[in-house]
């Protein structure tokens, strides 16, 4: 049986981008860590890794979700994996100089 590709997933438009569900999904260490790995450009879902090695592969599926539910980034189909990027663009519309803000604190 061949592997298709996988099914797109949903993502809140820009003007449904809200504040505190953008927080709230930045608060997590684990989280954020993945943010910083797509700062410069998207990675492969494979390629981004968790702080934690030893961590299942089911947390590392539902720390994106949270991300890619708040609007922080895009989880779109490539082939038979998934390419992640970061909507710095709308971000920085609907909230001017937060993602920065946030991605250079210590």
């Amino acid at each position: 049986m061949e592997k298709s590709a996988p099914d797109p997933l949903e993502h809140p438009r820009e003007d449904e981008i809200d504040l505190s569900k953008v927080l709230f999904a930045l608060s997590d260490p684990a989280r954020l860590e993945l943010v910083r790995q797509l700062r410069d450009a998207p990675l492969e879902a494979a390629r981004c890794h968790l702080q934690d090695p030893s961590l299942p592969k089911s947390t590392k599926s539902h720390q994106m979700k949270v991300l890619r539910e708040a609007g922080v980034i895009r989880n779109e189909p490539k082939g038979r994996g998934r390419l992640l990027s970061l909507r710095r663009e709308e971000l920085n519309r609907r909230f001017p100089g937060l993602l920065d803000a946030i991605l250079d604190a210590s």
